[in-house]
């Protein structure tokens, strides 16, 4: 236990993320991200809290337990051979995109490995390219494999874990995750995101709850454009009471910043002190269903500007509740 206090915060993060070179110009997944992150976060006043730990490649064993065989061998030879993206312009790749991809899906596993071996820790994956768009043998939205999705079945089948619950509060809904969860009876997913007429992927209505044995899995919390706190927070007792039901035992949070007023890649107006609101509501909910088995992992947040600022608040919003 006297590793429990001494590190408040692990942070699984690499240098090496940088490497994934998105071309530069407009697009905005870009290294610059994760810099303003830890800038922000070495300069603020969780400094002396933090641990870190680098991630691990997720082997490929563990990235077919989503994606194909398919895929996983058109993404290698698309980029060894020179694209410069696939499918679509959003997924922008450079050589080295397939390693550090397979190193982005890894950082959710060794989180995982420390929430299970320090419980109570609080444990953030600050890393890219993100994941919760990616489809079993497609990208999409600069996704190539689904950290969350390959995270929960980690958490699985390596822990025994049978019942995790993804929660997604980036501004768009993560079509990836609802793939994987949407037909099971033992995963849970649930989304915060801008509503699907207005914002991309188009995925994400509040009807959409499962199907089959995974009726009811699902809980999508589409938002209108213009919407911030107030409509957010209104939304907590319908989570609390869907996880009342569905009783965890691990909790992965799709952990996205693009809501906030200043990203354009939404009309939502989230504030800083919203994702500290989140962040004392997701360790609350740890605490009460999964005995504080927590994992986030970083999604979108595309404001330089802002993106810093908006995870350290959400990370002290996790820590001022940490019991």
């Amino acid at each position: 236990m006297e590793m429990e206090n001494k590190t408040d915060l692990t942070i699984i993060t690499d240098p090496s993320f940088s490497r994934h070179d998105t071309g530069g110009g407009e697009h905005p997944e870009i290294p610059e991200r994760l810099q303003v992150i830890t800038d922000r976060l070495s300069k603020g006043s969780l400094a002396d809290q933090i641990h870190y730990l680098p991630p691990r490649a997720a082997l490929r064993s563990q990235l077919l337990t989503f994606h194909t065989e398919g895929w996983l061998f058109r993404f290698e030879e698309s980029v060894l051979s020179g694209r410069t993206y696939i499918d679509h312009p959003d997924n922008q790749v450079c050589y080295d995109s397939y390693e550090i991809a397979t190193l982005s899906a890894g950082s959710g596993l060794v989180g995982v490995d420390v929430a299970e071996q320090q419980p109570g820790s609080v444990v953030f994956c600050q890393t890219r390219p993100p994941g919760h768009h990616a489809e079993p043998n497609m990208p999409f939205g600069f996704c190539f494999f689904n950290n969350c999705v390959i995270a929960a079945r980690y958490w699985q089948q390596q822990y025994h874990r049978p019942r995790v619950c993804v929660f997604d509060f980036d501004a768009h809904h993560g079509n990836g995750i609802q793939t994987a969860f949407e037909e099971e009876a033992g995963t849970a997913y649930i989304s915060i995101h801008e509503h699907p007429s207005f914002s991309y992927p188009g995925t994400g209505w509040a009807e959409d709850r499962g199907l089959g044995a995974g009726k009811g899995t699902i809980l999508n919390l589409p938002l209108a454009p213009g919407a911030g706190a107030d409509q957010v927070l209104r939304l907590f007792p319908k989570i609390k009471n869907f996880l009342e039901a569905f009783q965890p035992d691990a909790l992965v949070i799709a952990a996205g910043f693009d809501a906030h007023r200043l990203d354009d890649m939404s009309g939502l107006l989230f504030t800083v002190d919203l994702y500290r609101q989140i962040g004392n509501f997701v360790m609350e909910l740890a605490q009460e269903y999964t005995e504080g088995r927590l994992v986030s992992i970083l999604e979108g947040g595309y404001c330089l500007e802002k993106l810093g600022i908006c995870v350290e608040a959400y990370l002290a919003g996790l820590v001022e509740m940490k019991k």
